[in-house]
């Protein structure tokens, strides 16, 4: 059994990262966030990387949150530190080349939600139970999810969410915008899977090509980033992928990229 907190698998360039700390239903603490930010700096030097994949470790929690008992005595300075650690790990994550996408079974609170709000899309299990409750504890989501949730499912289902801590099943997630796809929670592994074989299957410049334009448009005015799409997609012919990829459409293949 690995005593690391993230637990990483690679296949075929698909790295499924595991926070593992399951007697604590995974919770976050500056130890989780060193390790996961040293794991995150292998991945970033990767040119192989096709995506990313991450997930909490058993049956209850993806992450039910931050380690209240590490950070209940803390000081302003210490609060601070804590959250700026949190938010340049999820920077990292969010920032990667290629797809990040959240696995999400049972419990996914205050940071566990922020992490999956980093990543580009998410699939919860219908056990899957989402929340920002730090106002209950007396203070706030520290982690971005007062900017990166307001942007995911707009303002006033944020405060809604960030101001009465309430917390909301699968479905209701699904319907918000949160999450992406709800399923069984025995389906989420063959759903990794199937993730893998489709993501494996494309071309990597392309798929890394279509994040960038979405991430870096959203940040311009629409013709300046309709000229970043023009762009991107131009450069996409300089590579062998369109060819190969064409070639096999004309072929009736599949391509191999």
């Amino acid at each position: 059994m690995s005593d690391n907190m993230i637990v990483v698998d690679d296949k075929a360039g698909v790295v499924r990262l595991t926070i593992s700390r399951p007697k604590a239903l995974n919770a976050l603490n500056s130890a989780v966030f060193t390790e996961l930010a040293s794991v995150l700096s292998d991945l970033e030097t990767r040119h192989d990387l096709r995506a990313v994949l991450i997930t909490g470790a058993g049956e209850k929690a993806f992450v039910a949150g931050a380690d209240i008992a590490e950070m209940r005595d803390m000081t302003p300075e210490q609060a601070r530190a804590f959250a700026g650690q949190a938010l340049q790990t999820l920077k990292r994550l969010e920032v990667l080349p290629v797809p990040v996408v959240a696995l999400v079974n049972g419990f996914c609170l205050g940071g566990g939600c922020e992490i999956a709000l980093a990543c580009d899309w998410a699939v919860a299990s219908d056990n899957a139970i989402f929340g920002q409750p730090e106002v209950s504890l007396g203070i706030i989501p520290g982690f971005g999810a007062t900017q990166r949730l307001p942007r995911r499912v707009g303002p006033a289902m944020a405060l809604d969410l960030a101001t009465t801590g309430r917390k909301i099943d699968a479905a209701e997630a699904l319907r918000i915008g949160l999450v992406n796809r709800v399923m069984p929670r025995d389906a989420l592994d063959a759903y990794a899977e199937e993730l893998t074989t489709q993501l494996s299957g494309n071309g990597p410049v392309a798929v890394r090509s279509a994040k960038r334009a979405v991430h870096d448009g959203l940040d311009q005015d629409l013709d300046s980033a309709l000229a970043l799409e023009t762009s991107l997609f131009a450069l996409c012919f300089a590579g062998e992928e369109p060819g190969e990829g064409m070639g096999a459409f004309m072929a009736k293949r599949k391509p191999r990229f």
